[in-house]
């Protein structure tokens, strides 16, 4: 069901208005309620009083004046002796006898104000039911309330248009928002924003500044991809050619073996490529769990022994401290294999390569370090860039190897340290962890 923030707001104003008239008409009801007790109080007194020269017998109770049943009020009157010489309308409930000064009286017909007095030998007693009182008290919240209600469809129009009026910054937004494209994903302006959406905004333009840099990541990504698999591909299509044109078997069988060469760097470049792609920092959520990064370390360095081997080189654990960090556990597999891969392939026949795993003051730390050449240090920053081979580079290669390191690191919002292996020679690539 969808929700308007204009209804919301008409109806809980209009309801607080209506609310508020209420209390109002309730405040008024109890002050009119106040001020009729004390006029009515005082005429009790009034006419109590004015009854104090008048001539009463016990025989004018007999024959009682026709007052008619509008009539509010109760007058008896008591001799010396207790005797009631007069009463205006019988009342059975009211007390016979009178307690001076004013009270309130509760009888099976509601509640009555009672004022008695005694003059010249006589009391004097005046009562008003109480009910009387109520009703004109309700009488005038009423009247003050009928006003008010009169106006609240009126109030309730003014109440439409300025909070559409209010809403309109929200119109313009909206308006601004469905204006952009992804190849025009530039800031919304917040010049002139109300205070309360200045949030919403400030969100907002930070989402398209990442959505941004998400597709132009994309876009730059696909034309390198296109732009690197244009050379393998090309160069497999005249290795194909030239096997067809081959007059004897050696040169048909040298030019397959190219291609087969071709073959197996084009599809490490399509893995890397995907691996890159899955690896992206602000890709798919991925679920986080407790990773050992020794027992990992140790699981890479066992898929990475039979190649190793076959180069004359020394592969094996240096340093393994008990090291637990939180992430993706299949990220950081991929980002250790990656350094342990490109240390590898660049290291020479009979060359060593250790990796550690320890912890210091920073936090957690994965290192592998080697003796092969090395990266020039003019080229340590750009070698995270994808696609980028340093300058004198034999070993075949896609260029994405550190590329998806850093994308797997900053992920984890780790720093990758690239310096000198131990006595200036080979390379140290470090990744540190913050400390959790």
């Amino acid at each position: 069901m969808m929700t308007s923030i204009r209804r919301r707001l008409l109806a809980g104003l209009l309801a607080v208005v209506l609310c508020a008239g209420l209390i109002a008409a309730f405040g008024v009801y109890l002050q009119a309620r106040r001020e009729a007790n004390e006029l009515f109080d005082y005429q009790l007194k009034q006419m109590a009083l004015s009854l104090r020269d008048q001539t009463f017998n016990p025989f004018a109770a007999a024959d009682p004046p026709e007052l008619g049943e509008s009539f509010d009020f109760v007058i008896q009157v008591w001799g010396r002796d207790g005797v009631r010489l007069y009463y205006s309308h019988p009342h059975p409930h009211l007390p016979n006898r009178a307690r001076l000064g004013y009270e309130t009286v509760a009888t099976p017909d509601g509640r009555w104000r009672v004022f008695s007095l005694q003059q010249r030998g006589l009391t004097f007693q005046v009562a008003q039911p109480m009910s009387v009182r109520d009703e004109l008290a309700a009488t005038a919240a009423f009247r003050t309330l009928t006003p008010f209600l009169l106006l609240l469809p009126a109030l309730g129009l003014l109440v439409w248009f300025t909070v559409g009026h209010g809403l309109r910054p929200l119109e313009a937004m909206a308006r601004a928002v469905k204006a952009r494209t992804p190849s025009a994903l530039q800031p919304l302006p917040d010049s002139g924003t109300p205070v309360e959406i200045r949030p919403l905004v400030a969100a907002l333009n930070d989402l398209l500044q990442r959505l941004d840099r998400t597709l132009g990541a994309q876009r730059r990504f696909v034309a390198d991809a296109a732009h690197e698999l244009r050379t393998p591909l090309t160069a497999l299509r005249l290795q194909i050619q030239l096997a067809e044109r081959a007059a004897t078997a050696e040169e048909r069988a040298a030019a397959f073996a190219t291609v087969k060469e071709g073959l197996t760097r084009a599809a490490h470049l399509v893995d890397q490529l995907l691996t890159l792609a899955r690896q992206e920092p602000e890709g798919a959520p991925r679920p986080v769990e407790t990773v050992d990064l020794g027992e990992l370390a140790r699981e890479v360095i066992a898929e990475h022994m039979l190649l190793a081997t076959s180069k004359n080189i020394d592969l094996g654990m240096a340093r393994s401290e008990a090291v637990i960090v939180s992430g993706d556990r299949d990220g950081l597999r991929v980002m250790l294999g990656n350094l342990v891969d490109n240390a590898v392939r660049y290291t020479p026949g009979g060359g060593k390569i250790d990796v550690c795993v320890f912890s210091e003051a920073d936090g957690a730390v994965i290192e592998v370090v080697d003796n092969g050449p090395g990266i020039a240090p003019e080229d340590r920053v750009r070698v995270f860039d994808r696609f980028f081979r340093g300058a004198g580079q034999e070993i075949p290669g896609s260029g994405l190897g550190l590329a998806i390191v850093k994308n797997i690191a900053e992920r984890h919002h780790a720093r990758v340290i690239l310096t000198d292996g131990p006595g200036g020679r080979g390379l140290a690539a470090s990744v540190v962890f913050p400390r959790q």
